[in-house]
């Protein structure tokens, strides 16, 4: 489990790993996609991400905050 501070303006264009993630954005907002689905989630929204699943995010104009979990 960690906090993670994303500086607005920032980009992963994706990767995979071997173990479920998930995690809930405290504050801000930032846009996640899951294989083909693509979501905004803002403060207070969750995120479930299926081990071996490609994944990434991008923020916006405001830096994001989120607790994340590693389900290893």
């Amino acid at each position: 489990m960690v906090c993670m501070q994303i500086d607005q303006g920032k980009e992963d264009t994706g990767h995979e790993h071997s173990f479920d993630q998930c995690g809930i954005v405290m504050e801000g907002t930032i846009e996640m996609f899951v294989g083909q689905e693509c979501r905004l989630l803002k403060t207070n929204e969750c995120y479930f991400i299926p081990a071996g699943k490609h994944h990434g995010w991008k923020t916006f104009d405001k830096t994001v905050k989120l607790l994340d979990i590693s389900l290893k």
